[in-house]
């Protein structure tokens, strides 16, 4: 069990090395393996969507795994079981489950929304409470996470919106960028390799350690300034979605072999925090500022502040004049300096360098000495 979380590195190397440009979703596909979130891959066909998820679902050995094209004729039999003959001979509606998603532990349904009505609701339970109601029998699936592969997303009225809602993970997966990786990927010869797979056992412990990676005050803050900034651009989203997010965190963290959540590891809810794909920009600037906005709010306090100063030197055409404009810009100077030390604590608490900041308040101390100087001798300092 020692070694476990080091297999999981290892596979997540080994499956850089042959999926390029696609580091993120590994790393998202591992930390959902951890944290039991559903997975969905959003891409135009040729992008080797359906590969990497069998890849990285077969790479846990020892766990069923089922996996399924879905299409507008795909029966329920095909995904649940066939229903019972002896069952019904004893007026009992049930399935035989064997070798269908009710008893696998990992699966990949490709076209994922080509779902009939009679699959959706069935799905929605199996993926959200871990259920599957067998006839009268209520069964606890061993479902891990399920993988999802599709072309397009459905419209937000579209009754395939609630199966949509469960993937908490979801990746825009498009074309190879670079040349040279892409040439590196039409160059390459598959050939068969010994894979690290890690067991069943040994991803069940990890996710049990999961569990105890700590998670700091400040970041849960920073989530609750990144879904603040989101609201305010009309970007809403369930507490739910924001609470599953905080064991995937764990997970990102686990991962990297670290104990306790970094600011750093947020960058995976660039990945959960949008629905459509053109939210995606948002979702990235939001959670960018929220962690290192405070350097551009401290420039712009300390921009603030000069502007005070220099309207305080104007040529004012009389000392009374003169003495209101100093203290007006006195006062401010004082609220500009409250809101650098709100940010001076705040830093503190993330364990960030305080020195940027610590330059930033002399600079503005600077500037409040001078007018407070030129309030007190009472006189208009020469341009």
């Amino acid at each position: 069990m020692e070694g476990a979380v080091e297999k999981l590195r290892k596979i997540r190397e080994e499956l850089r090395g042959e999926f390029f440009e696609r580091d993120d979703v590994i790393d998202g596909a591992l930390s959902a393996l951890l944290s039991g979130s559903h997975v969905l891959l959003i891409g135009p066909p040729g992008t080797a969507k359906s590969l990497l998820a069998h890849e990285i679902c077969k790479s846990v050995s020892g766990a069923k795994y089922f996996q399924w094209l879905l299409t507008k004729f795909t029966t329920p039999e095909e995904i649940f079981g066939a229903v019972s003959l002896k069952g019904l001979e004893n007026d009992e509606y049930r399935r035989v489950t064997s070798g269908k998603l009710p008893e696998a532990k990992i699966a990949f349904l490709d076209e994922v929304f080509k779902a009939s009505s009679s699959i959706l609701n069935t799905l929605l339970t199996i993926m959200n409470e871990r259920i599957f109601y067998n006839g009268m029998e209520r069964i606890q699936v061993p479902l891990i996470t399920l993988f999802g592969a599709s072309n397009e997303i459905p419209s937000e009225e579209d009754e395939l919106e609630a199966l949509y809602d469960r993937f908490l993970l979801r990746y825009v997966v498009d074309y190879i960028r670079e040349d040279f990786r892409f040439l590196k990927m039409i160059q390459g010869i598959m050939v068969e390799r010994k894979r690290t797979l890690i067991t069943a056992e040994e991803l069940n412990h990890c996710q049990f350690l999961t569990t105890k990676v700590f998670i700091p005050a400040h970041i849960l803050k920073l989530i609750s300034r990144i879904r603040h900034e989101l609201q305010k651009k009309g970007i809403i989203l369930s507490d739910r979605r924001y609470k599953q997010s905080v064991l995937l965190l764990k997970a990102r963290t686990y991962l990297d072999g670290r104990s306790e959540v970094m600011e750093s590891d947020l960058n995976i809810l660039e990945n959960v925090l949008w629905r459509d794909p053109s939210e995606r920009g948002e979702v990235q600037v939001v959670v960018h500022q929220s962690l290192h906005g405070y350097r551009d709010r401290a420039r712009e306090l300390l921009v603030q502040a000069r502007e005070l100063e220099s309207y305080a030197k104007r040529p004012w055409e009389d000392e009374e004049m003169l003495i209101k404009a100093n203290v007006e810009a006195q006062t401010k100077i004082r609220q500009i300096i409250s809101k650098i030390d709100a940010l001076f604590e705040e830093c503190k608490e993330r364990g960030k360098s305080l020195d940027e900041l610590s330059g930033v308040r002399t600079a503005i101390e600077d500037i409040q000495k001078e007018i407070l100087n030129r309030l007190l001798s009472g006189k208009e300092e020469p341009s």
